[in-house]
Order: structure tokens, then sequence, then C-alpha cells
């Protein structure tokens, strides 16, 4: 089924666009032939501290292994978490 998309009629003031959209849907406007894809280049993430206790042999031992991969520890164990949350979300599917 072919649906037409309709063109949004030009509205003189906010009382006439408050009007028009409680009665239109958004959708009626939206063409997705007509998108494309938007890459955000210097969006990041929003970050946020945690605290975390972890045995000191644990913090030792990432140490040790963030030192041999010339990382900071803290960024290691943030790859470490990615790496298993990917891991279980994907065995849910």
């Amino acid at each position: 089924m072919k649906s037409k998309v309709s063109k949004i009629p030009k509205l003189k003031n906010e009382d006439e666009e408050r009007e028009f959209w409680a009665t239109h849907s958004p959708l009626d406007f939206f063409d997705s032939k007509e998108s494309k894809p938007v890459l955000f280049p210097n969006l990041k993430p929003s970050l946020r501290s945690v605290s975390i206790r972890l045995p000191e042999a644990m913090v030792a031992e990432l140490k040790i292994l963030a030192n041999k991969k010339d990382i900071p520890y803290q960024s290691l164990a943030k790859i470490y978490l990615a790496r298993q949350i990917a891991l279980e979300r994907g065995a849910g599917d």
C-alpha cells in the first residue's frame, strides 16, 4: 500500500500551529524514503563516576594486565565490562 505524504501548510502563528498539530499526526508528513543517515562524530557519551569495591589482588592483577597493554587500568576495566555486557546481552537472543 502506497502512503501519500502531505505537505505541512504555512501557519500564521503559534495558536494555529498548536491547533493544527492537535488534529494531525507528524507521521502524515514524514517520508522515510527521503530520510538520510546522519553521523555525529563529536558526540561523546555521558559519563558517570561509580565507586566499586574490588579485592586488592584483583586490582593488582588488573594493573599488571593494563601495564602490559600500555593503557590505564581503569580503561582496561571499562573494556572488560563492556565486553562482558555485550556477551550477556547476546546470550539472551
